[in-house]
């Protein structure tokens, strides 16, 4: 909670994830594999331009046609494919439109069961649990580990469950809570904890890399 202070300090409300309804959302969770935001949003764009707003239209769409609305997100085809494979899981657990019946499964069945989808990895799954379902499964990403590798707090190679559990074992299992948290780490790991020269002099969690003399007084205490 230290940690998320300090960074909600700094940042401010993110108010994420930008979308118009759920499926937007899980669908801008298979975009954004390997691409930046602003690529997702004109991909989004393009498929609202073009009527492909829900899991049935997409699959009614013609494939070439899709992977090339998706285009601007980068690996198209690929997430073409995705998006689809992930439309077909949607509508077999139930109606699909704006806001999936599969969104209402409980939260680790859910979280399994995306997991069974292909190009659905545990990030995916959790950013779809988290902010389409609103279900509190905190998300991993590489600015996590990065972050608290850089801090002390993990070696930043432990399987992505280990680093998942640090977080929903120290936290109230919490929906707005989890949703701030990993946009703030987003945040913070976009501008200033950068993989090569990180502004470490602005970095509301201390100046140095590792452990600072704050945060560790906060963790004992």
């Amino acid at each position: 909670m230290w940690i998320y202070r300090k960074l909600l300090e700094r940042f401010g409300p993110r108010d994420w994830w930008p979308a118009d309804s759920p499926f937007e959302v899980m669908t801008g969770a298979i975009l954004t594999q390997n691409t930046a935001w602003r690529n997702v949003e004109k991909a989004i764009a393009n498929l609202k331009a073009l009527g492909l707003g829900t899991p049935e239209a997409v699959l009614a769409a013609d494939p070439d046609r899709l992977a090339e609305a998706l285009r601007p997100s980068g690996y198209y085809t690929v997430k073409a494919r995705r998006l689809r494979a992930l439309c077909s899981f949607v509508l077999k657990i139930g109606a699909g439109g704006l806001d999936p019946e599969a969104l209402r499964l409980p939260m680790e069945e859910l979280r399994q069961r995306l997991l069974t989808v292909d190009g659905v990895g545990p990030e995916t799954a959790d950013s779809i649990v988290l902010y389409a379902a609103s279900k509190p499964s905190f998300v991993v990403d590489a600015y996590t580990r990065r972050i608290l590798s850089r801090h002390s707090l993990v070696a930043g190679d432990e399987p992505y469950g280990e680093i998942r559990a640090l977080f929903m074992d120290c936290l109230p299992a919490d929906v707005p809570l989890y949703n701030e948290f990993h946009a703030l780490i987003v945040a913070v790991g976009h501008t200033l904890c950068r993989p090569k020269a990180p502004r470490c002099g602005e970095c509301p969690l201390g100046r140095d890399p590792g452990l600072s003399a704050e945060l560790r007084e906060a963790m004992a205490g």
